[in-house]
This record gives C-alpha cells, sequence and structure tokens, in this order.
C-alpha cells in the first residue's frame, strides 16, 4: 500500500496480451487431433496432441476445446512454449473419471513453466463425490493420492478468466511459484459437505489477482500457504465453506514470510468462519504482515473475525506451548452483517510474540437471530477507530 493508501497491485498487461493473443493466434481444435467429445472416451491424448503442436508451433498459438462434453484422464500441459499461448474452451465442459483407482498422482490438469498463458472458458468436472465419500482416503492421506481440480506451478504473467472448477476430489486450484497471474469471474462450487476441497490455496508466489469471482465449497474458500505476497482480491463472494483463512502458518520449518495481502469488498455467507489467520502452537518461527481485510459483508457466518494462534485440529498438538508466528500490520476495516456465534470478533495472539499494529475500525457485527454480540483479546492491543459493534476488547486484553 502506498502513502496515500491506495493498494499496490502488480503491473501488468494481461488484458492487452490476451487480445493480441487471440486475433493472431493458429488455432489447434482438439477434433482435428481425435477427441470424440462424447463424454466416455478419453480425449486426453487429444488435448496433449493439440497442446505440443501450438506449444511447438509459431507464436502465438491457442488450443480450441470446442463446445460440447469430454472426459480426460490426467494431463499436464507443460511449457516452456515458444510464445504467448491460449487454452480456450467456452461451451464445453471436461470431466475427469469419477473413480480415484484410475488416478496414479495427486492432480487432474497440471499447468506448469509457462509465461503469458491465457486459459478462457469451459466447465472442469472433477466429479468428486465417490471420493468425498472415501474414509480411507480422508482419515490417512497417506494411503491415497487424491487428486486437485488444477495444480499449477511456475507460470508467471498469466490470465485466467470466465471459467468453472466443480466437485474436485481435492482441492480446486492449487497455485505454486505462479507470480503475476489474473483470476477473473471464476466459478468454484462444490457441496458443503465435499471434504478438503479448497477453492483457491495460494503459497509461494509474489503477485495475484482474483476478482469478481464465486466460490462454494466443503472447505477454505481461500486459503494461503507460507511465501504468499502481494495478493489482491476484490468482489468474491464466498460460501458454503469455511471462509478465507491465511494459514496455518509455523507447521514447518524455514516457512516463508507472507506479506501483504488485501481482501476487500467481497461478501461471505453460511461459513463457518469469515476472515481469519491462524498459526499453530508449539509452532516453528513465522512471520505475516500487511494482511488487510475491509468492506466485507458477513451474512450468518460463523467467528466472522478471526485470528486464532492456537489453531489445534483434533488436539493433535501442544496447546500450551505459544506459536512462534508474529503478526503485525493487520487490520479489519467495515466489517458488517451477522454471526451465528456470540463471540463475533476474536483475536487470539501469541503469548510469546504478541501481534503488533493490529487496526480494528467501523466493525457492524450482530448475532443472527437476536442478541448482543462479544469480542475477545489476548495478546494483543488494538487501535480502535471508528464506530464499532460489539465493543471491541472490553476490559483490554486478557
Amino acid at each position: 500500500m502506498d502513502k496515500y493508501g491506495n493498494i499496490r497491485r502488480p503491473v501488468r498487461c494481461l488484458f492487452l496480451l490476451a487480445m493480441v493473443a487471440k486475433s493472431h493466434a493458429a488455432v489447434i481444435d482438439i477434433k482435428t487431433k481425435g477427441a470424440t467429445g462424447d463424454g466416455n472416451t478419453d480425449d486426453g491424448p487429444a488435448i496433449l496432441a493439440a497442446w505440443k503442436e501450438a506449444c511447438e508451433g509459431a507464436s502465438p498459438s491457442s488450443v480450441l476445446i470446442p463446445p460440447g462434453t469430454y472426459m480426460a484422464l490426467s494431463i499436464v500441459l507443460a511449457g516452456p512454449c515458444k510464445g504467448p499461448i491460449e487454452m480456450q474452451a467456452t461451451g464445453a465442459t471436461v470431466k475427469a473419471p469419477p473413480e480415484l483407482a484410475k488416478f496414479k498422482t495427486d492432480t487432474w490438469i497440471s499447468i506448469q513453466n509457462l509465461n503469458m498463458f491465457t486459459m478462457t472458458g469451459g466447465t472442469f468436472d472433477g466429479q468428486g463425490q465417490q471420493t468425498w465419500k472415501s474414509t480411507k482416503c480422508h482419515d490417512s492421506q497417506m494411503t491415497c493420492e487424491i487428486p486437485v481440480n488444477f495444480r499449477l506451478s511456475h507460470v508467471k504473467n498469466s490470465l485466467f478468466k470466465d471459467f468453472t472448477s466443480a466437485n474436485s476430489k481435492n482441492f480446486h486450484i492449487a497455485l505454486w511459484a505462479c507470480d503475476n497471474c489474473n483470476f477473473v469471474n471464476v466459478t468454484i462450487n462444490a457441496p458443503e459437505n465435499s471434504v478438503n476441497t479448497d477453492g483457491i490455496h495460494i503459497a509461494r508466489l509474489n503477485g495475484l489477482n482474483i476478482t469478481n469471482s464465486n466460490i462454494m465449497t466443503g472447505d477454505d474458500c481461500i486459503s494461503f500457504g507460507d511465501g504468499s505476497k502481494n495478493v489482491y482480491i476484490e468482489k468474491v463472494t464466498c460460501g458454503p465453506g469455511h471462509g478465507i483463512s491465511i494459514g496455518s502458518l509455523g507447521k514447518f520449518p524455514n516457512e516463508e514470510p507472507v506479506q501483504g495481502i488485501w481482501i476487500k469488498n467481497c461478501t461471505i455467507t453460511g461459513t463457518t468462519n469469515g476472515v481469519r489467520i491462524k498459526s499453530w502452537p508449539a509452532s516453528h518461527p513465522g512471520i505475516a504482515s500487511d494482511i488487510h481485510f475491509e468492506d466485507i459483508v458477513m451474512n450468518k457466518v460463523g467467528n466472522p473475525i478471526l485470528i486464532d494462534q492456537e489453531y489445534c485440529p483434533h488436539d493433535a498438538c501442544k496447546k500450551s506451548t505459544p506459536s512462534k508466528v508474529k503478526l503485525s500490520n493487520v487490520s479489519f476495516r467495515k466489517i458488517r452483517g451477522t454471526s451465528t456465534t456470540k463471540v463475533a470478533m476474536k483475536l487470539a495472539c501469541s503469548a510469546e510474540a504478541p501481534c503488533d499494529n493490529v487496526e480494528v475500525a467501523d466493525i457492524n457485527l450482530k448475532v443472527h437471530g437476536g442478541g448482543p454480540a462479544s469480542s475477545k483479546c489476548s495478546n494483543v492491543k488494538p487501535k480502535v477507530t471508528g464506530e464499532n459493534v460489539p465493543q471491541i476488547c472490553p476490559g483490554g486484553t486478557y
């Protein structure tokens, strides 16, 4: 954020790039490579053949998945390519096989080592219903490799727009080392009872915009791992799911800092949490700073505002040992709506590394169904401005 309070967005010309690529691209239709589009035959080889030709051909190039229904086993769309490349799937539905046994990897569609890639349109259905019901897989992650719908690694300066990820067996979209990318008008859809279906998981990247998108899932709508830097999220609707989460942090040694996260003008509905930052007790040292939540509507949300540095699912950690993750320069501004829990704001910071420079301003949260909400704070002295309901940290930190 600059000295005037404006958000510094990554500088890029992706939309211009997309228009140039579309107007001059050599288009390779997957049906010319043998795709049947009958919804049962594996059309993955045809997609890969079209990709290979586009990637190796004169730039820019485009892979076309025309309208229809296709089935594909695991595919890898890999670069580097000779120039900008696009995958256009408007009107198409691509389905993964529902049987987990048909996967030998933890990824359905892998996109890797690309610069200036554009993906437009399409519905990508992971058909995860059978997998969510598998007690074997979700009781012990060592027993199965559960594929995410999309795994992106080392994809730079790229644009993803107007597409749907549905019913992933695991995370929908996992981003690793993907700098300066845009996600625009993305729909993520899985039922509330789906298991471990995080919408977008972010880690080890610098520069990401997610805008005008709708995420409905059974886990975090958006989750942040270590090394997430300069991420801007605006006009996203979230719910059902577990909300928008920074972390959990500190579980592993040598985690990279989380820095520069702006989440603004979003609506969260019917989720178990709203906006939260979480780290493990007895954690390894870590840093998370410059994290800002502003202009967010909560509709019947459990724990609308939450810092939880005692995060310990299934009681599988040492709660008595404080977290060593240091949180600083955090703000919650203009957050309003209804909470399904009485404690609408809880700032539970670490006794060993108390939170620094936390700002709370213009909060208006009430308990859904009536009755006053409350707030609790520990190991933090927030800067409180504006008019706030409930009263912020009555009695101070405890």
